[in-house]
């Protein structure tokens, strides 16, 4: 328990660094770094890292997509987007399966493409936030990010106190219906704290709708779930605990951003829409 604190600890401090950078490249490098990430140990968990090609295609597609925000910020080469890398990585992938195609089946490049569509996607997601919402792109950050991790906590402590019947014991044994309706509620309670404080004392500047944080709360709750189930049935069919080491007490970066990939875009479209903070 002391391990995971201490690392909480460290990866927090790192977030806020990153966090008051938002506006340089460093949060470009960073979450470009995370999906990287995300995607190796994706890829070694299911046993593809062997396909070193395909792997280098999709890292780089990846790597590419997000670092972009940092000439797109410059108001230059905006004909390079995810459309113009996406077409090259479907090409390359393609090619290599056309090339390789005795040595593997067509579920190859497609997982590959998938699973690399996807993750990439939610971190770009992240990383377009202070660029398209100027006013209010850290707060929609850390908004977005507590949706994803603080249900934890709720859940956590309604299903110790509570927990009687469980939700899916098969992929996670310790996860409870009572677990899961307290996760929400308190989600749905924390946002709404978070986003109170934010537009009473720190940004008047915006309407920060409190009702509509909540119910995003909740909903953050249920989303953030199928993520992190989703990376829970990929690990115990894979045979594995954790995705990787690299916080430790925590696991990998796909242990710590599994409910982040499914929550992250669906909050993204909530502060595209205007229906959580308005200028």
């Amino acid at each position: 328990m002391k391990t995971r604190i201490i690392s909480a600890l460290v990866a927090l401090v790192i977030a806020i660094v990153v966090l008051i950078l938002a506006n340089t490249p460093v949060l470009d490098l960073v979450l470009a770094g995370l999906s990287v990430g995300a995607l190796y140990e994706l890829f070694k968990a299911m046993g593809l890292v062997k396909y070193m090609p395909e792997c280098c295609v999709c890292f780089g597609y990846s790597a590419l997509d997000i670092m972009i925000g940092m000439v797109h910020r410059q108001g230059v080469l905006d004909c390079l987007n995810t459309g113009l890398f996406g077409f090259f990585a479907v090409m390359a992938l393609l090619l290599l399966y056309l090339k390789n195609h005795d040595n593997y089946n067509y579920s190859i490049p497609f997982t590959f493409l998938g699973l690399t569509l996807g993750v990439t996607y939610s971190f770009a997601c992240l990383q377009r936030m202070p660029m398209d919402f100027p006013k209010f792109g850290v707060f929609a950050i850390v908004l977005t990010l507590a949706g994803a991790w603080l249900a934890d906590s709720g859940a956590y402590f309604a299903g110790t106190f509570f927990g009687k019947h469980k939700l899916c014991p098969v992929i996670s044994p310790k996860k409870t219906v009572e677990g899961l309706i307290g996760g929400t509620v308190c989600n749905g309670v924390f946002l709404l704290a978070i986003a109170g404080v934010y537009g009473a004392l720190i940004n008047k500047d915006v309407h920060v709708n409190l009702i509509a944080v909540f119910i995003a709360g909740m909903l953050c709750s249920l989303i953030g779930l199928v993520g992190d189930l989703g990376a829970s049935v990929i690990k115990r069919q894979a045979g594995i605990k954790d995705y990787g080491r690299i916080m430790p007490g925590h696991g990998g970066i796909m242990d710590r951003f599994d409910s982040v990939l499914t929550v992250t875009p669906f909050m993204y479209w909530m502060f595209s829409c205007g229906l959580l903070v308005t200028k």
